[in-house]
């Protein structure tokens, strides 16, 4: 059976793909994108822009779209790292891309359907905004990374840990910078949202990595 060889022609279509949404969203939205590429900076971006979130957001659905093509992009890179892998399907690639979006997908309705259960909704949805944010401003920092690490840099497991360190950083600030918005809330509710963030943000991470490491 003939195995097909991922190149990096594939990749390098996905980066550019990327690039051009990246480029939609500043085009479309030129003043909120000049905001948002200053979230790490100032909460200005966060608290103008909580304030008229929709369920659908054609802004944040730019940016999460590439943000899914960023992550699969990474997570090959590491995986080939890992197993001295140089090639993989097709295929295979579409199924890593589909499934990480679908599992941020079903998360986030999810953690809508607790905040409903929990009557907190106003606390999870300004909390999901920020988080999203941040999760897609790690979309747009991945697209140099990711593009130095095919065609500059060849990956080695501390160059590796290095960028996997960015990001752990800029999901702090992005938790710190939530608690601080929402400290009040927080507190006035703290048992119901320490469950969320067991049952929601930690608990699916270690079922991942107890499944990645067991294959």
């Amino acid at each position: 059976m003939l195995r097909h060889i991922v190149s990096n022609e594939l990749f390098t279509i996905l980066l550019v793909i990327g690039l051009i949404i990246v480029a939609i969203a500043k085009l479309t939205s030129p003043k909120r994108f000049e905001d948002f590429i200053l979230v790490l900076a100032n909460d200005k971006y966060l608290k103008i822009y909580s304030r008229d979130q929709k369920f659908f957001d054609k802004f944040d659905a730019l940016l999460f779209t590439n943000l899914i093509l960023s992550v699969s992009v990474f997570f090959f890179i590491v995986y080939k790292q890992i197993t001295e892998t140089h090639s993989l399907s097709s295929s295979t690639m579409f199924k890593l891309t589909f499934s990480i979006g679908v599992f941020i997908l079903i998360k986030v309705l999810i953690e809508r359907l607790i905040g409903s259960l929990f009557e907190i909704d106003k606390l999870i949805d300004q909390y999901l905004f920020q988080k999203i944010s941040f999760k897609n401003y790690l979309g747009i920092l991945l697209l140099p990374i990711n593009a130095l690490l095919l065609y500059s840099f060849q990956p080695t497991m501390p160059i590796i840990y290095g960028v996997f360190f960015i990001l752990f950083i800029v999901n702090i600030i992005g938790l710190i910078s939530s608690f601080k918005t929402h400290q009040s809330l927080i507190k006035n509710n703290l048992f119901y949202f320490i469950l969320y963030l067991c049952a929601l943000e930690i608990a699916p991470y270690i079922i991942l990595y107890k499944v990645f490491i067991s294959k």
